[in-house]
């Protein structure tokens, strides 16, 4: 590796700490920073455990007034992956390493946050299964509700974005953690069901937006208003499904072709495992108004 090579990694990697740090403060850019870290070396172990060409990962530092301070981090392969248990076992290790850190650290962000009425102007972060069953094993009750909520220490707040990220990365489409996994499980057959889901993810933000246009209709919310609340579940997914599909245009497919040699048992085990950790992560509606 060069020394520019090197100046590259290091200056994206101490920009996204001040990014961060500026976003969220110590608390919320040391534990964002220290699951993405742990993420992407996760990634960066197994392909070189597979002799993979991978590069370190390059953190992407984003303007913190409009955003949490970061985009994540990506980490640049000089060939595609053909063989499927390496490129199972590369993508799958970056959320699992991930995951690892972030819940540790989120019961403990929990037991530092406290319960209290959200104010009139703020936004609430959305539950997960997984999320809402910490909360009820830290708290003895399921939030929010009765007008309360927790009110996020900022190391909670990063392990739930920590969350967030490993929940969006398991998507199982294209060249993300979870379109990498889901190839290697399903093969050349992923292509065709990459596209499905892709169509899916738009219907399902079309879904949430509409049960949470009724939901702010049902609470005496205006039209523009339930339009505005419900645009909360609906932008996201179609942001994603844009990004998934910008992705796809550059590349122009979802995902390079794998080999025919189908994983071992054991491996197809651990991708069932990878689909009910999604299923238990996953949050319909990131960030919505309180109403």
């Amino acid at each position: 590796m060069t020394r520019r090579e090197i100046a590259i990694h290091g200056g994206l990697f101490l920009a996204t700490c001040a990014t961060t740090y500026l976003a969220g403060g110590a608390y919320f850019a040391a534990t964002l920073m220290t699951i993405l870290v742990c993420h992407e070396a996760g990634h960066y172990y197994f392909g070189r455990r597979h002799g993979v060409p991978v590069s370190l990962p390059y953190f992407i530092p984003l303007p913190p007034k409009i955003s949490l301070g970061t985009l994540g981090a990506v980490i640049r392969m000089d060939q595609p992956i053909s063989d499927r248990r390496k490129l199972f076992d590369v993508g799958v290790a970056g959320p699992i390493a991930g995951l690892v850190v972030a819940i540790p650290l989120l019961v403990i962000g929990l037991q530092l946050s406290k319960i209290g009425p959200p104010g009139p102007d703020s936004v609430i972060e959305g539950n997960s299964i997984l999320y809402a069953l910490l909360k009820y094993a830290t708290f003895g009750r399921w939030l929010p509700a009765d007008g309360v909520d927790v009110v996020l220490h900022p190391m909670a707040f990063a392990a739930w974005v920590g969350f967030l990220i490993t929940m969006i990365n398991l998507l199982p489409i294209g060249q993300l953690d979870g379109g990498h996994v889901a190839r290697a499980a399903l093969g050349q057959s992923h292509e065709k069901w990459s596209g499905r889901f892709h169509v899916v993810l738009p219907i399902i933000g079309l879904a949430v937006g509409g049960v949470m246009f009724g939901v702010a209709l049902d609470a005496g919310r205006s039209v523009p208003s339930a339009l505005r609340y419900a645009s909360y579940g609906f932008i996201p997914w179609t942001i994603w499904s844009l990004l998934l599909a910008f992705m796809k245009r550059q590349s122009g497919e979802y995902h390079p072709p794998v080999g025919d040699e189908p994983l071992d048992a054991r491996r197809r085990r651990a991708a069932m495992c990878v689909l009910v950790i999604f299923l238990l992560i996953a949050t319909p509606v990131p960030f919505r108004p309180v109403l």
